[in-house]
């Protein structure tokens, strides 16, 4: 699904990922850990096109990111704190984002909103959500299109123990029904439980926990 070679990051004179060789399956949920800056992000953003590679090449579903495609295919995103337009519904946002690629219909993107436990007929503005509702919505927006791949960035943030119980399920019924996903969180639990592969992230280095 997804390679890297010999892939490194740099900002000015800081390097924020060595260079880098990884190969993630098809599949399967694979987690990274670390402390906040050790590059995690970073090496998200790569693998989704939203930053380039100081070195190395990264190839996702066979297209090479920057030649074949500028950015990951068939990919769905929660990265940092999702942006939405805070005077409208969450349905309003999410049905507005899908309009722009048309590739599922309304009631699609309903599905989506009432999978993560939103309520899709709920009008309430999103400025008025509460950081967990927001989260949800953020995570519906990433699967909406049903994509092949889902990279995920701390999706349990902000969510309460049911919260996170249910995303925990439908991450799992997901990677089940064959959607390959990358996920990221501080939560050591989350990780021992969804996981197959796991990667420790420290000051850039990447390494494969045993």
């Amino acid at each position: 699904m997804i390679v890297l070679e010999n892939v490194s990051k740099s900002f000015k004179e800081k390097t924020v990922l060595q260079k880098t060789d990884l190969t993630i399956e098809k599949g399967k949920i694979t987690g990274f850990v670390g402390r906040n800056g050790s590059g995690k992000t970073v090496l998200f953003k790569l693998i989704c096109g939203l930053l380039r590679p100081t070195t190395g090449t990264i190839t996702v579903q066979g297209k090479q990111l920057g030649k074949d495609c500028d950015f990951a295919p068939d990919v769905g995103v929660l990265i940092e704190t999702p942006s939405f337009i805070s005077y409208e519904s969450g349905y309003r946002n999410l049905r507005d984002l899908a309009a722009i690629r048309k590739k599922i219909t309304p009631e699609e993107v309903r599905t989506a909103i009432r999978s993560v436990g939103l309520d899709d007929t709920d009008k309430k503005w999103v400025g008025k959500y509460s950081l967990g509702m927001r989260q949800r919505l953020g995570i519906a927006q990433a699967i909406m299109e049903h994509p092949a791949l889902l990279i995920l960035d701390e999706p349990m943030n902000g969510l309460d123990r049911a919260g996170v119980e249910e995303m925990r399920k439908l991450f799992g019924s997901l990677r089940d029904n064959g959607t390959t996903i990358l996920l990221a969180s501080h939560a050591a639990e989350d990780i021992d439980l969804l996981c197959d592969t796991v990667y420790e992230v420290s000051e850039g280095i990447v390494t494969e926990r045993e």
